[in-house]
């Protein structure tokens, strides 16, 4: 009997609760032919952190013009760190997303935009249920005017009457990035039913509409 795709991606779901690695077979991003299809188009990248880097992920991904999205570390001193190193501490790395787009189809402001909206800006400490230095925010500029845009963007905040306070979220110079291993690329997609209890239980919904309202449909 064929499946629905509804039913496909709930199988895959139930399947991925006893293994993190996914369902296999299509279901698996190729990301070496990713990698390499990026390497030769012509796209811009910018770098967010905005606590766990499977929601980062999702968030840019709905984004028209953002062809692709990785999650890794940036802002350490250990080179190619793994996960468990890091959330261990001791590496100085933040968890973050580098985002590739085509700046024909979306520019960095608007994704400045996206990324205030999925950010506790008012935590130093962490995000949401995830706490520690490598779970808190951060904007990770690549030159001067991604810098400029990054700064003017939290300075509008910071004079915004109606915006959450205290805007304390880092904007630093982007240094060496590590992609995280391979299970964590497109977790959200790949492991649906873990990812959404955890993005539920964590509370990063209910606190994002805290801070700045209800979503858009």
């Amino acid at each position: 009997m064929m499946m629905s795709p509804a039913t496909h991606r709930l199988l895959c779901g139930l399947l991925l609760l006893a293994a993190v690695t996914g369902c296999g077979g299509p279901v698996q991003r190729n990301l070496g032919a990713e990698r390499a299809a990026l390497a030769t188009a012509d796209l811009e990248t910018a770098v967010f952190a905005a606590g766990c880097f499977w929601c980062v992920e999702e968030a840019f991904d709905a984004v028209t013009g953002v062809l692709a999205t990785e999650s890794g570390f940036i802002g350490g001193h250990v080179a190619d760190p793994s996960y468990r190193q890091v959330v261990n501490g001791g590496t100085g790395h933040t968890e973050a997303v580098k985002v590739s787009f085509d700046p024909t189809e979306v520019d960095y402001a608007t994704l400045l935009e996206v990324f205030w909206r999925n950010v506790d800006p008012t935590d130093a400490n962490g995000q949401f249920c995830d706490r520690g230095p490598s779970y808190r925010g951060g904007i990770f500029f690549g030159d001067a005017e991604q810098e400029a845009l990054a700064r003017a963007s939290k300075q509008a905040l910071i004079e915004d009457p109606d915006a959450p306070k205290p805007i304390v979220t880092e904007i630093t110079a982007a240094t060496g990035f590590y992609p995280a291993e391979d299970y964590h690329q497109g977790y959200y997609q790949r492991n649906p039913l873990r990812y959404s209890y955890y993005k539920t239980s964590c509370g990063r919904t209910a606190r994002l509409e805290e801070l700045w309202g209800p979503r858009e449909s």
